[in-house]
């Protein structure tokens, strides 16, 4: 086999410049820290950074989303609680509208107090995120959702704003003004109470309540029915027709509960005789249609303080009803915090150990390199003096 010098140069050059190609990566990875720097350095490794980065970019947005959720639920929570004490504040109104010692001149005075709260409950209902929407208006951000004009109306829909705070996890971000200020049953959420025009007897309406709920037939059912005294003491249940479905005694001077077919109310006072009050499902209403209710009670003279107070009591349970549902609501967007900052606590492990693996699959490892390094630039060396000897070496070197 016959080897020219010309082929040694060749390959003394181009064990040269192998030996610069590793010391320039080697240098690249030790500027930058990462041991891939393009995909051909590791076409698997490569492609598992991609989708680390990805993971780690997707958990990031969730942390963003995470951000923004809070930041409006919690404008929703501090609306709701401003709306908790308008109420708790008509409440208290109530109560002294209820007592004896008021007349007509002095419920109008509360009455005028009661139409400025109802204007800031409209506020609240029509508060604003930090981004200009309306917190309460569904999915129609962009339109005020309640109006008013005279009586109070929705125009935002049903729907509730999502966000994902993580692989398969959907938040809300709101709740629709239909769903906090509006549908809300009247009564006592199964059933209202409200005594008739005619009444002339001292007796009044109480607390209503539903005995035995899941039992059947003695549960309400939902109809419409009558209690009519019949003497002081002594009543019938009518239906809707007026046919007679139920008799039984009362005791006017310690007055008691009258009972049937679930629903429980209790009486105080004497009635006299046809003295009745109807009993019938509770119908949905919103908060602002119970505060027009009240505002009107207290506007109108009593024609008898049984009348006012049977009038209050009726509003009292309705009243009631709203600023439950408020609390529930309340109830629902802490918990919808709570659960979103669990998440962000797992985004972070997340986000540390998408970060971890990335760091193992393309960072660099200083100690192998610079030892690495060292070989490396020995290797070079013995390449170019390599060269250096092959380079002056002639055949007539060897002739003597």
């Amino acid at each position: 086999m016959r080897v020219s010098t010309s082929w040694m140069q060749q390959q003394s050059v181009g064990s040269m410049m192998d030996r610069q190609s590793d010391l320039s990566n080697l240098s690249t990875q030790l500027s930058t820290g990462k041991r891939i720097n393009q995909p051909s350095d590791d076409p698997v490794g490569a492609a598992r950074a991609v989708d680390l980065t990805h993971l780690g970019a997707d958990n990031a947005q969730y942390q963003r989303n995470i951000t923004s959720a809070n930041a409006r639920l919690g404008l929703e929570d501090q609306s709701l609680s401003n709306v908790t004490n308008v109420l708790g504040r008509v409440r208290t109104l109530l109560l002294q509208a209820a007592n004896g010692s008021q007349t007509d001149e002095t419920r109008g005075d509360i009455a005028a107090e009661m139409v400025q709260l109802r204007q800031q409950l409209l506020g609240q209902a029509n508060s604003k995120d930090g981004q200009g929407d309306y917190i309460f208006a569904g999915n129609r951000t962009g339109t005020e959702p309640f109006a008013s004009q005279g009586s109070v109306t929705y125009v935002g829909d049903d729907g509730q704003r999502m966000v994902a705070a993580g692989p398969g996890l959907q938040v809300a971000t709101g709740d629709p003004g239909s769903a906090v200020f509006g549908n809300i049953p009247s009564g006592n959420g199964t059933f209202a109470v409200s005594a008739g025009t005619a009444n002339t007897g001292s007796v009044v309406a109480g607390s209503t309540s539903v005995s035995n709920p899941n039992a059947n037939p003695s549960a309400w059912d939902g109809g419409s029915y009558s209690i009519v005294f019949t003497a002081a003491d002594t009543f019938e249940v009518q239906d809707g027709v007026g046919t007679v479905l139920d008799t039984g005694t009362y005791d006017p001077i310690k007055g008691g509960s009258i009972t049937f077919r679930g629903a429980q109310v209790a009486f105080q006072g004497t009635p006299d005789v046809g003295d009745s009050f109807a009993l019938g499902a509770s119908q949905p209403q919103s908060v602002f249609a119970t505060l027009d209710n009240i505002i009107n009670v207290l506007q109108t003279p009593n024609g008898g303080d049984s009348k006012m107070q049977n009038a209050i009591n009726t509003q009292f349970s309705s009243l009631d009803q709203a600023i439950d549902n408020i609390s529930r609501t309340r109830g629902k967007v802490g918990a919808r915090m709570n659960a979103l900052d669990q998440q962000s606590g797992l985004n972070d492990d997340l986000s540390l150990q998408y970060k971890s693996a990335l760091s193992d699959v393309q960072s660099v490892n200083y100690y192998d390199a610079i030892s690495q390094l060292g070989a490396q630039t020995t290797a070079l060396q013995a390449a170019q003096q390599t060269f250096t000897k092959v380079q002056g070496s002639k055949l007539f070197d060897y002739l003597r």
